[in-house]
Parts: structure tokens; sequence; C-alpha cells
């Protein structure tokens, strides 16, 4: 506490107490500002300070009313639902910032408006893919049953039948592709990160960039051309689906491989040339250790991103109602070209058909689920280990 000094009206600042910085410079500010102020201007309040605000939930109260009218007009008017939510969401963004302008000011009212933007953008992103699951789950639960994973389409008219043989045929084909796929990709990497130099590493990105965006049909025509070049014309086989799925693959784990080389410390390499440990050894007991798990999420979304191909497999492997597990042996069907030959070629009545072609798109997306799970299983397990 301070008390008045005998000398003059001065205080004499208790030892004991020091008043925090913030608070020294809240009363410089406010001397400051009385300063220049007219003589008789009244003392300011604190909301004069703070400013005004909108309530908390004004503007979901705003969004919510303008739902609201979109679903009454919607119900009764019969117009488009995402032309009306589309000119709701203006709406209410346009009432909202003039409602902060006035009240919370210019700053605060463009704050406000950026926010219901990137909002509205996350919520155009995100729509599409709930659409596409709310869909395909409605259309494809129907056939979703036990029949429909055990029994094959063979001899099967109408009703009945299941999409086991697809099945299968989608599990062996990735299967194969992985693994021829997968070691070529991680050792391309990593000559392109620990060894490439020069002219030649450049051109190798060149190729590898060029062959990451080059149509899935083109690699189908590659692989049948390939294979009736020594087997002749009309040849289809398993293994010419898988070799059309790895020139997909490869460019992708290469990418992303070498990604995960370039996060490895180069301590790490350095701490082992020090010991003696020669290159080789280094990159094999190192290097790829500690980038397993960024690897191995690599492979995974290589592996979902072509399991759904339908267009190469469409050329290389043909359709077929039967079990096939030899790659090497006939034709080999599999879940994408299986949904499309239902859905484009339905027999009579139509619907079995059609329930069959939503229940196999329906599969494919719990695969494509259940291996992204799995990605994300071994960076958490793997990844904090090498952290």
């Amino acid at each position: 506490m301070s008390a008045p000094s005998p000398e003059g009206d001065a205080p004499i600042q208790d030892p004991g107490e020091v008043e925090p910085a913030d608070v020294v410079a809240a009363y410089d500010s406010a001397a400051r500002t009385a300063a220049v102020l007219p003589s008789g201007t009244p003392p300011l309040s604190g909301s004069d300070l703070i400013g005004g605000a909108l309530p908390r939930r004004a503007p979901h109260a705003i969004f919510a009313g303008a739902a609201a009218i979109v679903v009454a007009l919607a119900l009764t008017t019969g117009t488009n639902l995402l032309l009306l939510a589309v000119a709701a969401t203006i709406v209410a963004g346009v009432a909202v910032y003039a409602w902060s302008r006035v009240v919370e000011g210019p700053r605060r009212a463009r704050d406000r408006s950026v926010t219901i933007a990137v909002t509205a953008a996350f919520i155009t992103a995100v729509a599409p893919l709930v659409s596409v699951i709310y869909t395909v789950l409605g259309r494809g639960i129907a056939r979703f049953d036990v029949p429909f994973f055990t029994e094959s389409a063979r001899n099967v008219v109408g009703a009945g039948g299941g999409a086991y043989h697809a099945i299968v045929g989608t599990l062996v084909i990735t299967l194969v592709a992985t693994v021829a796929s997968v070691p070529i990709g991680i050792m391309a990497a990593v000559y392109l990160n620990e060894y490439g130099r020069g002219r030649l590493k450049s051109t190798l990105i060149f190729f590898v960039d060029v062959m990451t965006g080059i149509p899935s049909i083109v690699a189908g025509l590659f692989a049948f051309a390939l294979f009736a070049l020594f087997l002749g014309p009309g040849i289809r086989l398993g293994v010419m689906g898988a070799v059309a799925l790895s020139v997909l693959m490869i460019p992708i784990v290469v990418r992303s491989t070498e990604e995960m080389l370039k996060v490895v410390p180069n301590g790490l390499r350095e701490s082992a040339y020090a010991l003696g440990v020669p290159k080789w050894r280094t990159v094999v007991k190192v290097v790829l250790p500690t980038a397993f798990a960024g690897i191995m999420t690599g492979v995974m979304v290589a592996v979902a991103r072509v399991i759904g191909e339908t267009a190469p497999l469409l050329i290389t492997t043909g359709t077929f109602s039967t079990v096939n597990w030899n790659p090497f042996a006939g034709r080999m069907e599999n879940l994408p070209v299986f949904s499309f030959s239902q859905y484009k070629n339905p027999g009579v009545p139509k619907a079995p058909y059609i329930d069959r072609a939503w229940a196999a798109a329906l599969t494919l997306i719990v695969i494509v689920m259940v291996l992204n799970l799995i990605a994300r299983l071994l960076y958490r397990r793997f990844g904090k280990e090498a952290r």
C-alpha cells in the first residue's frame, strides 16, 4: 500500500508491494489518453474500451433460421434443395456480417465473414463424401448378407448368388500387385534419396511424376499389349490385372517413400558412419526402420488407390462368374468389374442385379476403409517408436 510522503503528494511505494507490469502500462496509457482529451470530456467506461459484441449464439441462430426456411420452402414449393441451401447460406452470411459490422465494427465483421467462408468450404468438400456413403449404404445394405459373401454368381439368374468370386479376385490381384510393386518402389526411393546424383536422378524423378498422373486405362492397355505380345491376342489373366495395377502403384510408393526418407534426420546417418557402418547397412538398419511407419502408410494409400480401379481390370482380367484362386490361369473377376457388369448388363428382373452392384460397391468401400484404418494403426504403433 502506498502512503503520502511528508514532503508532498508523491506516494511512497511500499517495498513489499510492486505493481505488476500490465497495471503500470494501463496507468500510463490512461494518463496519455487523458492528456490529449479536451477539458470537460467525461471519462471512458469499460464498454467504450471493449466495444460491443454479438450474443454468443447469434450466428448459430441466424443459420438455424435459414436452414428452417430452406426446409420449409423445399417441402412447400418443391424447389431444388441444393440451390436453396446455397442461397440461404449467402443470405445468412451477409446478415451476420451486417449485424457484426454495426455492433462490433468492420474488423470483427471481416473475421466472422472469413470464418463463415472457411466453414462453408469445408462443408462443401465433405458433403459429396457424405452423400456417396449415404447413397451406397442405403442401396447396398439390402444384399449385404451372408450369401453375398459365401456364394458366387455362377449359374445365377435373377435373385440369389453373391460376390464371393469377385472378392477373392480383388484380394488376389491386389496382393500380387502389392508384392510386385512395393519392393520396386521402395528400392527406387532409396536410390533417389540416398544414392542418386546429377542428371540421372532428375530424369528418374521426372518420369516418376509423369507416371503418377497417367490415366488408369493406359496402364491397362500397356499390360494387355505386353501379354498379347507373348501369349497372343485375346488373352485374359489375373496376373495381367496385377501388372496394370503395379504400374499405377509404383510411382505412388516411390514418392511417398522418398518423402519419408527425407524426414529421417541426417544425424542418424552420420552417427552410423562415425561408427564405421557401411552405407548400405546404415540404410537397411537405421534409415528404413526409422521411416517404416510412413512407408507403410504410403503403401496402404497406394493399395487403397488401385483396389477400386475398373478400366484396366476390365481390359486385362475380363468378367468371370466362377471362383479362381490362380492369377496365372484364366480370367479372374473382381469387385469393380463385377459391380460395373451387374449394373450395365442386368437381366430380367433388373432389381436383383442392381442390388448386387450396390452391395459390391459397399463392400469395396468397407475394404478401403479397413486398409486406411490399418495404415493409421501402423503409423501410431511404429511411428511412436521411431520418434
